[in-house]
């Protein structure tokens, strides 16, 4: 379910399908779904005002399931699933909410719950949902576990207000269990990790990568997209920038890669965004100028990132990558370790 990605060091290597790979940033890392959006709210079995920033995994029968962020027409969220059988089209969708909140167990969930991230945990045989839940603190990180995205066992909140974006890597470092969140405190919107024994008590919380400073397109507030994948380069991180303008915010994507045996410690990391907002789609909904992404599968030959992402919070898109092309640009287009610090 999470495979190691080995990646073959053949710099001319063009995978079938892809670019050529050239060190400048202005290959295109990602191709869009010619079908895009996949899935809207006129595609749901019941009212809903929109669907967006799904999960997503590639199911032990081959159907991709998508656990998508669903909007109700009160302004709160849900989550329900969505199954097909080629991860594009012919999608079945649940007649209800798959895991509505649940404030009279979990207060923290009273204001709904959004953008669930998911891993596949061999350990434990189960999918490990993080997700936000939203009350009158603001938003925290809860997590699930779930065999078969129809019954979940809820451990509640993980991570305190105000803290989001956050996905559990499919195995414990050094013995324990690591997540990647996006705590906002004094320090700023950075990414973070946490450590945990047992999945409920969480320590020894360091930043991981920090936002820049300035007129980056990443300045002031970053946040993961996707859960990491691993290859054996290190873990690829999707993660997002906020470029905030004056008729709003654009987010975008950027690259990064960290260590798999120390994943605090970034390797590379991306200079310029590689996927931004473009079609109306994208360009034009509930929050405009915006490309988010909760979830990704990957092919059957080891290397086709499937990314879904929620377009402009109104809708759900595809596009698909190479891991190696990813790699090979992030390799030829990355800043000095240095560079990192926002004081940079």
């Amino acid at each position: 379910m999470n495979p190691i990605i080995p990646i073959v060091e053949s710099p001319a290597h063009t995978p079938p399908g892809h670019p050529k790979l050239r060190p400048c940033a202005d290959v295109q890392l990602f191709t869009r779904n010619p079908g895009n959006p996949l899935l809207t709210r006129e595609n749901w079995p019941y009212p809903i005002n929109s669907v967006l920033n799904a999960g997503a995994v590639l199911l032990a029968d081959g159907d991709t399931l998508l656990l998508c962020r669903v909007e109700e027409r009160t302004g709160l969220s849900h989550l329900c699933a969505a199954r097909s059988a080629n991860g594009v089209d012919g999608w079945r969708i649940d007649p209800q909410p798959t895991l509505p909140a649940n404030p009279r167990e979990y207060p923290e969930e009273i204001w709904g719950i959004e953008d669930p991230r998911i891993t596949y945990v061999p350990e434990l045989e189960q999918y490990a949902v993080a997700y936000t839940s939203f009350a009158r603190g603001g938003p925290g990180v809860s997590l699930a576990l779930t065999k078969d995205f129809i019954s979940f066992e809820r451990l509640g909140v993980i991570m305190q207000p105000e803290d989001k974006d956050a996905a559990l890597l499919p195995r414990r470092i050094d013995g324990r269990w690591a997540l990647i969140h996006r705590p906002v405190t004094a320090l700023g919107a950075h990414m973070w990790i946490s450590y945990s024994p047992d999945l409920r008590h969480w320590g020894s919380h360091k930043i991981i990568l920090e936002a820049r400073r300035g007129g980056w397109w990443d300045a002031n507030k970053i946040g993961l997209c996707s859960p990491p994948i691993e290859t054996d380069k290190g873990w690829l991180v999707i993660y997002h920038g906020v470029r905030q303008t004056v008729s709003g915010g654009i987010y975008r994507l950027g690259l990064a890669l960290f260590d798999l045996e120390r994943p605090d410690v970034c390797l590379q990391r991306g200079n310029s965004w590689v996927f931004g907002p473009e079609t109306p789609y994208e360009r034009c909904g509930d929050v405009n100028d915006v490309v988010f992404p909760c979830g990704q599968t990957i092919g059957a030959d080891g290397d086709t990132i499937y990314m879904y992402y929620g377009a402009a919070d109104s809708s759900i898109a595809l596009a698909t990558g190479s891991v190696r092309a990813i790699l090979a640009w992030l390799d030829a287009n990355h800043v000095r370790l240095k560079d990192v610090h926002p004081s940079a």
